[in-house]
């Protein structure tokens, strides 16, 4: 994904010193506001920086050479702060090439950024028109939308093709709908998804993958590619119930210990109560997963079975089927269960994801899907700035836990 710009503090003498001249909102951002005519001089200092470096000389001193200053031509910027009327220096030769503003350049730097913000955000080309026309002054066409957005392209496959890190000691797995029109026709295609926590505890998007609908043999797929891209050991995989699921795991990563989704149980148990009754189910499953131990979420189960096992025999089945999945999170500190026991990070990852898809209804190409959620993703990457609650003492413990597992 880009990488994020370092931040550069400007001295507060200076910040007074500019709004000193600002009495209203129109003299900071107007048309004729101060940030345009700051931002209109900070390009011209500039490009007359560069016109010197290649000149070789200031514009005060001899010039050593027969090429010379030879005036500026006009030219109307689109930038963050809107439209910018700035002079671009020319020389006799005509061989300056400036770099900020290079030849046939309309755009300045972080312009582009600022469409590819919006569009990973969920709004539509005419919703990102209209927003630039009313907090900039400048209209922009659903062509040169397409263009800043399709540039992504190699990117999104350059990140999708990435070397990834040889241990992640915890990996979420989860799937969701979008549709493509494929044919003719609109059709339901799943985004698998896979969300890693690296050694120092910070999340990380692995990849994603698109097929025609969620299964454990494509899941295969995903799990080998990881595999093939350097992944050589995930100790903790947490997924959701899907049959084959876990054993499509284990095929490419035996040594995992996959964590199969309390939430994702609870939910698949109360399809089968009436909605009157899932309050008082749903409170009776609660002493199974927050047991201290094993033995006692055993008790826990064998006390809801006489209570309620005779009306919903398929919740016992379910659970006594999958206990090998459900259980191993116990093993672990309550300080660090809600880490492993849910999938709740990469779900709320996921509403992230639908709520940027959503205003686009269904897409074209499978390729315009990438190209949404790869900006969506750096959207919410960019609130990933601290590693996951108490995961020093995860860290120890998985240490312990997977002896000689972790490239300490």
């Amino acid at each position: 994904m880009p990488k994020k710009r370092e931040s550069r503090e400007i001295p507060e003498e200076l910040v007074d010193q500019l709004l000193a001249t600002v009495e209203n909102p129109t003299d900071l951002t107007g048309p004729d506001g101060l940030m345009r005519q700051l931002m209109g001089r900070l390009v011209e200092k500039s490009l007359g920086a560069e016109l010197t470096e290649h000149l070789g000389y200031e514009p005060n001193e001899a010039r050593p050479g027969r090429n010379a200053r030879n005036g500026t031509t006009p030219k109307t910027l689109l930038t963050e702060v809107g439209k910018v009327e700035v002079t671009i220096p020319r020389d006799r030769d005509g061989t300056f090439e400036p770099q900020l503003v290079k030849k046939h350049q309309r755009r300045l730097e972080g312009f582009d950024e600022r469409i590819l913000q919006l569009y990973g955000r969920g709004m539509t080309t005419r919703e990102i028109q209209g927003f630039f026309r009313d907090a900039y002054d400048a209209d922009i066409s659903p062509s040169l939308i397409s263009r800043v957005t399709d540039a992504v392209q190699q990117d999104i496959d350059d990140w999708r093709n990435r070397r990834l890190d040889a241990v992640y000691p915890i990996i979420y797995l989860d799937g969701l709908v979008v549709k493509v029109k494929t044919d003719g026709l609109v059709q339901k295609r799943t985004i698998y998804l896979v969300l890693g926590v690296n050694m120092e505890g910070m999340k990380e998007v692995l990849g994603l993958w698109m097929a025609g609908s969620e299964g454990a043999k494509f899941w295969l797929h995903v799990i080998t590619e990881l595999k093939n891209r350097g992944v050589d050991d995930i100790l903790i995989a947490c997924c959701d119930g899907l049959q084959g699921f876990p054993e499509a795991i284990e095929a490419v990563f035996p040594d995992a210990v996959v964590q199969t989704c309390i939430v994702h149980m609870i939910r698949n148990s109360l399809r089968f109560v009436a909605w009157g009754k899932r309050r008082a189910v749903a409170k009776a499953l609660k002493p199974i997963y927050q047991a201290d131990t094993e033995d006692q979420a055993r008790q826990a189960l064998d006390a809801f079975e006489r209570e309620w096992g005779d009306k919903y025999p398929s919740i016992i089945r379910s659970w006594t089927n999958n206990w090998e999945r459900i259980t191993p999170f116990l093993a672990f500190p309550r300080e660090i269960r809600r880490a492993i026991y849910t999938t709740n990070a990469i779900e709320a990852l996921n509403r992230q994801l639908r709520k940027a898809l959503k205003p686009k209804g269904h897409f074209p190409t499978d390729e315009a899907v990438y190209k949404v959620l790869y900006l969506a993703l750096f959207q919410a990457a960019k609130k990933w700035t601290m590693p996951i609650k108490s995961w020093d003492m995860a860290l120890q413990q998985f240490d312990i836990h997977f002896s000689g597992r972790l490239p300490l």
